[in-house]
């Protein structure tokens, strides 16, 4: 049995269903979601587009994205890593919170919704490069780079409509670069669980099934913005239109299938204007995410492997183009209560490798889902690691730094981690010939040590 949702009277001709097992998105009628001619126009109202002749053009609820509303990589990394923390009420994310955030304040209450406003911690992110780059280069300070968590409250079946102060929540999101989904994987008499029993698999799709229905409303929204057009539009703005129709189009059909928006990117089209306008969408399903599997400290030694609950987590993740870190919040949270050397041997005794799970996992799931890497500069002022993603070009990892340097940049002095340890400096390394003056076309590589020339 199926409990279905309708859409608004705009949206008349789209119904989105939810099996009682777990979530599953289903096209409303065959007409309604038929596939679109080419070379038509929009029409429709709240629901996925179709195209007939003959072509309106477009003024409101359609705009041509230019140069100068676009944000550029360097600029939008130049920013801390921000990652929002989900899942159901008492599965761990407050207590994962506070374990891995030194500013953490969150209530690791016993009763849902004790987060009420989404709490913020920015952490550094570990990195032992650092301490050895510093040591050799007798930095005064050294600056890694950090991640910003938002704990936000347990979400609930509904909020997608408002239940538990939902749509609140879904917004703060919406801000994050990736979500890391807290699955409550162990048994604990002592802590409640709103639906009475641990159920992995059914509390994940609670929460992804919530976040597909926000995406869907977006969509929706969204193309009802574009049928809305009147006849100023060129053939250029018409044409862009319709790739962008025709992206949503394959956006909800994955979406009432109960797939992520993450399954339809990168969208069939180079075109950047629309590139941009649905990645504006920020839809919650098309954001990276991690399951945190949260499980008791007895499967901590063996990663999860023979928990079949953390054997379901990684299954779902696999569907999903999702990835899966084990973790226990609780060993976490008594682990910031401890001096680093008892912190290794409490982890010894859990069979445990310190380094092995909690934040630095994290870290470094987040890091990889999202293409990210970390490049160096270091000297006698400090030491300090910086963020850019897989791919980015010299000039972009100097933007990281300061917009002056990658309008300005002229040559990147280039040498790799290993071979500025090996060599014991930058000097040294010149030396032996390790250090390369790199140009714009340079694609920068994890670790790289850097030195930039720009004009003023």
């Amino acid at each position: 049995m199926r409990a279905r949702l309708a859409s608004s009277a705009r949206a008349t001709a789209g119904i989105v269903a939810r099996s009682q097992r777990r979530s599953v998105m289903a096209a409303a009628t065959p007409a309604a979601f038929a596939p679109s001619p080419p070379n038509a126009a929009v029409v429709g109202v709240g629901r996925r587009v179709a195209l007939a002749q003959p072509p309106p053009r477009f003024t409101s609820g359609f705009h041509l994205t230019t140069s100068t509303t676009r944000r550029s990589a360097s600029s939008v990394l130049a920013r801390g890593l921000k990652t929002g923390i989900v899942g159901l009420p008492n599965v761990g994310k407050s207590t994962l919170f506070n374990a891995i955030c030194e500013n953490g304040k969150a209530q690791a209450a016993n009763f849902p919704f004790c987060t009420i406003e989404p709490n913020v911690g920015v952490v550094a992110v570990p990195d032992e490069r650092l301490s050895q780059l510093s040591a050799i280069s007798g930095s005064l300070a050294v600056v890694p780079t950090s991640v910003e968590f938002v704990d936000i409250a347990g979400l609930v079946k509904g909020a997608s409509k408002g239940e538990g102060l939902g749509n609140q929540f879904l917004a703060n999101i919406r801000e994050c670069d990736a979500v890391v989904h807290v699955v409550r994987c162990f048994e604990d008499e002592n802590v409640i669980h709103v639906s009475g029993k641990v159920d992995p698999r059914e509390d994940a799709s609670v929460i992804n099934f919530e976040l597909a229905l926000a995406d869907y409303a977006q969509v929706e929204k969204r193309l009802e913005r574009i049928a809305k057009g009147g006849r100023s539009r060129t053939k250029e703005e018409l044409a862009i239109a319709e790739l962008e129709v025709a992206a949503l189009n394959r956006i909800a059909a994955a979406l009432e299938e109960g797939k992520a928006a993450r399954s339809v990117f990168p969208l069939e089209t180079d075109d950047e204007g629309v590139v941009v306008n649905v990645k504006a969408l920020q839809l919650l399903t098309a954001k990276p995410m991690i399951y945190a599997a949260n499980v008791a400290e007895s499967d901590l030694a063996d990663a999860g492997a023979s928990s079949a609950a953390v054997a379901a987590v990684r299954e779902l993740a696999e569907a999903t183009n999702s990835r899966v870190v084990v973790v226990s919040a609780q060993v976490e949270a008594e682990l910031r209560e401890l001096e680093p050397e008892e912190a290794s041997e409490y982890l010894k005794s859990l069979g445990v490798e310190s380094g092995a799970g909690g934040l630095t996992a994290l870290i470094k799931a987040t890091y990889g889902h999202l293409g990210l890497q970390t490049y160096y500069t270091t000297g006698e002022k400090e030491t300090r690691a910086w963020t850019v993603r897989v791919g980015a070009t010299a000039p972009q990892a100097a933007g990281v730094i300061h917009t002056d340097f990658e309008k300005g940049f002229i040559r990147a002095e280039t040498v790799a981690f290993d071979d500025f340890v090996r060599c014991g400096g930058m000097a040294k390394a010149k030396e032996a010939g390790k250090v390369r003056l790199e140009g714009k076309e340079y694609v920068v590589a994890d670790a790289d040590v850097m030195n930039f020339r720009f004009a003023n």
